[in-house]
């Protein structure tokens, strides 16, 4: 890292879109650092910062200005920006919180680093989502549903005689609001004998009920059932239909003294047991299990439709009667917001409460649509949403805000964003610098990177090879890192090279497609060829892709689809790399081979940490023990039995060419590769990993410690180990959100390389390097929603270049130029 003087002096304040410079005497000029020297410190200073893979780093970063965290996938910007200085910003709020408050509100830990100063208070905009809620909205997500509900409760068209409801009213989240046959939700669930028992020749204690548990439970219900009188061992067709009926669908639960049928070996005293209908069971697990699993298996037998009572508007009546510019709040909330802005600009209202809250209305849906999001609608869920798509509304609503002097940190805000609309967010970002904020974002686009004040650049490497800043400063003086892997795709920018485009080796037609904005739509992928599919946010990309995929499983030339996205290989720390990819059964297989571990009749779940035998039990196979410090957060140490290793002494008594089980699971899939060489079951696994630029994880390493990208490499990395004979269709949806340019590289060549195999692979992308590197381009638009949902073109990367009506068209004509 370059040294930045250690008191640098702020100079005058300069204009905000002027870039930063270096005065003669090194000291940064910073925009928007005013004030005479010493009246604040205009930098945030972090000193020996060591969270994750950071090496007690060092770093300057201005204030007041826009800076920009790069480096390759896992070198440790995310740390730097997201670990250490939002996590310690959050460390300090926490502090002023009252003891007792503090108890109530989850918080992180403090980050290792030895101390931080200039540190204003922070706002994190991530793109991790909560638990995904039906009941969770845009509306609700940027709090214009509360708005909207207020314009209707204060100046909407009642019907005559009618009393005036509260805002609540008119809300399908409250008791007030929700329309009681469908709870606010818009849709109700039934069942029937057909789902509910799929093959009528079966008996019941054969399993003809298929939506019944297995196991012990299931067992239980078939009991009671033939306690109760009925014959389990007729086939289901046979019984009486009236039978049928209560058997299926029946709210009583009687109890019965169940005497349970003796087993050789087993001592089985009668119990008590409770009956419960097929259909009660499944609306149960639906709508109460905290297993999503289970909740999936219930939704397979359960059909879905609009409440009959409310249409699927979510409300009572009363509130439904209340109008506004002749719509309901229901027909209101359906609208694009570009639409809905138009209609409230044209239709303010007669009385001054109407004029005061549509005009607030009109405000603040121009920032979202601002960010490109005009398609979205107040009632759209944001469990549909994109990661981008969710950042980007967060972004908009602090944008309103108003908060002077806070640090603004952002994870990829041009995730999900087409070129075009990248240029709208960094007006926002701009604006939000001009308003008296510092800016941090985590970023790969080079658009964004080449717009900011200051650069902070990570690396080299990732992993182990990263964890050093190698450059903090303007965005010019990189050129002069030589280790940066960011500097060559900034400054050495070139026309691609000519490449040929392959043939297709047939098509794939399907269609009329009518769902979202694709109305009647129909369209052909090539087949044996890659193939882009581009358009702006909203445009219909993700919904062909979909309707592609339905299509192909029926397609007699395709033996498998392959879908692969970026959703996490795993939601605890007990999910890992090794896990996931199958490793670790290969691992275990080969610790169970080993002669001390044959000597003690070991097993292989005895080298499993996440079952009883051969994990630590202190720590139950975590590593850590977490201490609750009531109204401090809870801090995580190491187990004070296994000191981290997970595993009981005397499983790490046996040894794999030297190695414990819990050595092996820290190993680096680097390091693994060449310990692991001659088992051709995990080289192959590890040298596909090593392929798609994963070297750097360990095999061990949690899956919550890994980023979308990293995630999604790894869900790659799973099939490409597979032996691929049959002609599969990969389909990826925007594969290179969280990669560096360089990464990029890495996964293209895996890409062309299933395509060279005779597969078929598809991208839906934003990224101008992939899309130019593909044989085909299908770009969806004009615009995003209802102004979207064709194909404007589609060619090879050439032909949409020049394509006329086309967004993509000037942003792949300059990439192809260089």
């Amino acid at each position: 890292m370059r040294d930045l003087p250690p008191t640098p002096v702020p100079t005058a304040p300069t204009s905000l879109s002027a870039p930063t410079t270096l005065s003669a005497s090194g000291t940064p000029d910073v925009p928007g650092t005013a004030g005479a020297a010493g009246a604040h410190d205009p930098f945030v200073r972090v000193r020996g910062a060591r969270e994750h893979n950071l090496r007690a780093v060092d770093v300057d970063v201005p204030r007041d200005a826009l800076t920009v965290f790069t480096g390759v996938s896992g070198s440790g910007k995310s740390s730097l920006a997201f670990g250490t200085i939002y996590a310690e910003a959050q460390r300090r709020y926490f502090e002023s919180v009252a003891p007792y408050a503090r108890r109530l509100i989850h918080q992180v830990g403090a980050p290792r680093v030895g101390e931080i100063t200039g540190l204003p208070p922070a706002v994190s905009l991530e793109q991790r989502r909560s638990v995904p809620n039906a009941r969770s909205s845009v509306g609700t997500v940027t709090t214009l549903s509360n708005s909207l509900r207020m314009l209707f409760s204060r100046a909407g068209d009642y019907p005559a005689g009618a009393e005036r409801l509260d805002s609540d009213a008119f809300s399908p989240n409250t008791a007030a609001g929700a329309c009681p046959s469908c709870y606010g939700l818009g849709r109700v669930h039934e069942t029937s004998e057909e789902l509910l028992v799929p093959d009528p020749e079966l008996s019941i204690r054969n399993g003809a009920i298929a939506a019944w548990p297995g196991a012990w439970q299931g067992k239980n219900l078939r009991d009671v059932l033939d306690t109760l009188g009925y014959d389990v061992d007729r086939p289901w067709r046979e019984l009486a239909a009236e039978d049928r009926t209560w058997i299926l669908f029946t709210d009583e639960q009687p109890v019965v003294t169940v005497h349970p049928v003796r087993e050789a070996g087993r001592i089985q005293r009668p119990y008590q047991g409770t009956y419960m209908s097929a259909r009660r069971y499944v609306m149960h697990t639906f709508s109460d299990s905290k297993s999503a699993t289970l909740r999936a298996k219930a939704e397979r037998f359960l059909t879905s439709a609009p409440c009959p009572v409310c249409a699927g508007s979510r409300l009572r009546p009363e509130a439904m009667a209340v109008t506004f510019a002749g719509r309901t709040i229901a027909g209101m909330a359906a609208l694009p917001l570009n639409e809905l802005a138009r209609v409230l600009g044209t239709s303010p209202g007669a009385t001054e409460t109407a004029r005061v809250l549509t005009e607030d209305l009109v405000a603040r849906i121009g920032t979202i649509t601002e960010l490109g999001l005009g398609y979205l609608s107040l009632d759209r869920a944001t469990p549909t949403l994109s990661n981008g798509e969710l950042q980007r509304l967060r972004l908009a609503t602090q944008l309103r805000s108003g908060l002077f002097g806070v640090v603004y940190v952002l994870d990829e805000p041009s995730a999900g964003l087409h070129p075009a609309d990248t240029e709208a967010l960094l007006v926002v970002l701009e604006r939000l610098r001009a308003s008296g904020n510092t800016v941090f974002v985590v970023e790969h686009h080079l658009d964004v990177v080449r717009r900011a004040d200051w650069l902070v650049d990570v690396g080299p490497g990732a992993g182990e090879h990263g964890g050093r800043v190698l450059h903090s400063g303007p965005p010019a003086r990189l050129a002069e890192v030589a280790e940066s892997a960011t500097r060559r795709y900034l400054f050495d920018r070139a026309p691609l090279p000519e490449r040929t485009v392959r043939e297709p080796a047939g098509s794939l037609g399907f269609g009329p497609v009518t769902r979202h904005n694709l109305r009647g739509l129909r369209a052909a992928f090539p087949l044996g060829v890659l193939t882009a599919v581009t358009g702006v946010s909203g445009s219909g990309k993700s919904t062909l892709v979909g309707a592609l995929t339905e299509a192909a499983e029926e397609h007699g030339d395709i033996a498998r689809v392959v879908t692969v996205d970026q959703k996490p290989i795993g939601r605890t720390p007990r999910s890992n790399l090794a896990t996931y990819t199958g490793l670790f059964d290969v691992v275990r297989k080969l610790f169970t081979a080993t002669e001390e571990a044959r000597a003690r009749g070991y097993k292989a779940g005895r080298f499993s940490f996440n079952v009883p035998g051969g994990r630590c039990e202190t720590c139950q196979g975590e590593g850590f023990v977490s201490v609750e410090l009531l109204f401090l957060p809870s801090t995580y140490a190491p187990c004070p039995d296994c000191h981290g290793a997970r595993y009981n002494p005397e499983t790490l008594e046996v040894r794999l060419r030297g190695l414990t089980i819990a050595e092996v699971l820290d190993l680096s899939v680097e390091a693994a590769a060449g310990f692991f060489a001659e088992t051709p079951a995990a080289a192959r696994s590890l040298r596909t990993l090593l392929d798609v630029g994963l070297g750097h994880l360990r095999l061990g390493q949690p899956a919550t410690e890994l980023s979308g990208g990293e995630a999604q490499r790894i869900k790659l990395a799973s099939e490409l180990q597979r032996p691929r004979r049959a002609h599969t269709l990969y389909v990826l949806d925007e594969p290179t959100t969280g990669l560096h340019p360089a990464d990029v590289e890495v996964l293209m060549r895996q890409l062309h390389g299933l395509v060279d195999a005779g597969h078929t692979v598809v991208v839906v992308e934003h990224d101008m390097d992939v899309v130019a590197a593909a044989d085909r381009v299908v770009d969806m638009g004009p615009g995003g929603g209802d102004e979207g949902g064709l194909i404007v073109a589609e060619g090879t990367p050439a032909e949409v270049a020049r394509a006329a009506g086309s967004r993509t068209a000037r942003f792949l004509a300059a990439r192809l130029e260089g």
